[in-house]
């Protein structure tokens, strides 16, 4: 292994079912070690995990990066958004973490709603309307089926806050990460103390939220982690705002990300406010906005798809007239928490592997549909969609954007962008530069473009068909949510 031409920075993403840390050469963003550990989600009722699996599997990663992640200057996590930890006086996990993908908070989003003024008043507030998947809603479920872990709560984190405090021991965030609770204001960049009475949550339990490019500490005297007592500890951000800075997003490029959950986001100098609830107003992780549109089933919808039929991923054929809408974990956009998932056109001659290109079909429709209201009415329609994520390699996936979009689209030939983009936070810290032209600096954005197709109108037309037909059994609560005991 050659030496590094710069100092070093290690770059984590925490996501769903695995922590990933990357060492980065600060001056040429050239990957120096890498590791992976994975964690455990929980089967039941829910999506859960314990935080503390987070630290193990950072350490773990960390130790398989050996001797270079010992001479880092500086660190930044990046993490799954949403999350819910609740910890005690002691800095311990009263319970599992409730993750972004658990919706059995889907009543206590309604009411929200509905008790504070209805979508357009949340829109305007906090630049979203909450859905089951957003933070201040999972807390007013805990605090009505689980009276006793609120009580013995002694500290609110997201899953990057808590992180990042176990490597410096204080209590910090971003306003990336925060405009995903639910309880923070884009309008004032603040923490909304109405809400947060509205749904009994002291503001003392919330991280203090630090500026972009602001030092959020240093590594505290730890024997864990290889790094260096005083090793500085950037601010860190959710996984979306993440990857915006690892691609080194510019206002008007459309990103879609294709991994657990699908998203489709770009960056914004407006505000956004959108009542429908379609677009979620984030903040970026900089100075600037972030709309982003999500859906739950994304890979691993149409992998399980694949599994059941005994299929290889890749086997494909034309769907030729079946339609398969995989919301197997509900569905966020549209916003349908409880729906399963529904097969429509099934025939005698229909094939396993179209039905499997029915369910790629299903998933890619869901994330365009909301494309057009993330992006600024004045962006070249025609430009290239960035395809990012665990699915962006698959030829399915790929052919299956190009089809149903009508788009261009470039695939980043940089891998792990969440990562990177924490490493350019870091990488910031050192050299005082936006962590966005750190990473145009490295190029990570740099992969080849596949030409524009013609759109398939005639499965986008079937899709919403069929859709619009099945939406009031789609809306219906499924017999095994009514009898969940941890609802009753």
């Amino acid at each position: 292994m050659s030496a590094a031409e710069g100092p070093l920075v290690v770059g984590v993403d925490s996501s769903t079912q695995s922590t990933k840390a990357l060492v980065v050469d600060a001056s040429t963003g050239r990957v120096v070690a890498s590791g992976q550990a994975p964690h455990t989600v929980s089967a039941g009722p829910g999506r859960e995990s314990d935080p503390r699996q987070w630290w193990e599997a950072l350490c773990e990663a960390l130790d398989q990066c050996g001797e270079p992640a010992h001479e880092a200057a500086a660190v930044s996590v990046g993490g799954q958004q949403h999350g819910l930890v609740t910890l005690d006086a002691h800095g311990d996990p009263v319970r599992p973490a409730l993750l972004w993908n658990d919706v059995r908070s889907a009543p206590q989003a309604r009411r929200l709603v509905e008790e504070l003024g209805g979508p357009k008043v949340w829109a305007e507030r906090t630049g979203s309307v909450p859905g089951p998947s957003f933070t201040v809603t999972k807390w007013a479920w805990l605090a009505e089926h689980e009276p006793e872990a609120v009580r013995a709560t002694a500290a609110v984190r997201l899953p990057h806050d808590y992180l990042t405090e176990r490597l410096t021991g204080r209590g910090t965030t971003d306003r990336g990460d925060a405009s995903g609770t639910g309880w923070w204001a884009s309008a004032t960049e603040a923490y909304d103390e109405e809400i947060l009475a509205h749904v009994g949550l002291d503001p003392a339990l919330l991280p203090r939220v630090v500026r972009p490019g602001e030092v959020a500490g240093t590594v505290r005297d730890t024997h864990d982690l290889p790094f260096s007592k005083g090793t500085l500890v950037a601010p860190g951000t959710g996984d979306n705002a993440a990857a915006a800075l690892g691609l080194g997003l510019r206002p008007g490029t459309a990103v879609l990300s294709l991994g657990t959950s699908g998203t489709v986001y770009a960056l914004s100098k407006r505000r956004p406010a959108d009542p429908t609830g379609t677009v979620a107003g984030f903040a970026d992780a900089h100075r600037d906005w972030l709309p982003l549109a999500c859906t739950l089933n994304c890979t691993l919808a149409v992998d399980r798809i694949a599994t059941l039929l005994g299929l290889d991923r890749e086997a494909v054929e034309p769907a030729m007239g079946v339609t398969l809408l995989p919301y197997l974990d509900g569905e966020r956009t549209p916003a349908l928490p409880h729906a399963s998932g529904l097969l429509h056109g099934l025939r005698h001659d229909t094939t396993a592997e179209q039905l499997l290109q029915a369910a790629y079909d299903g998933a890619v429709h869901s994330l365009l549909g909301a494309l057009d209201l993330v992006l600024d009415t004045d962006v070249d329609g025609m430009a290239p969609l960035l395809l990012i994520g665990g699915g962006a390699r698959g030829a399915a996936w790929q052919e299956t954007v190009r089809r149903l979009s009508g788009r261009p689209v470039q695939v980043p030939q940089a891998r792990e962008l969440v990562a990177l983009g924490a490493a350019a936070q870091a990488a910031g810290l050192l050299t005082g530069e936006d962590p966005a032209a750190v990473a145009r600096r490295w190029d990570t954005a740099r992969g080849p473009v596949l030409e524009a197709v013609e759109r398939d109108e005639a499965t986008l037309t079937r899709i919403a068909g069929v859709l619009s037909d099945a939406a009031p059994l789609l809306e219906r609560e499924p017999e095994r949510h009514r009898r969940d005991p941890r609802e009753a």
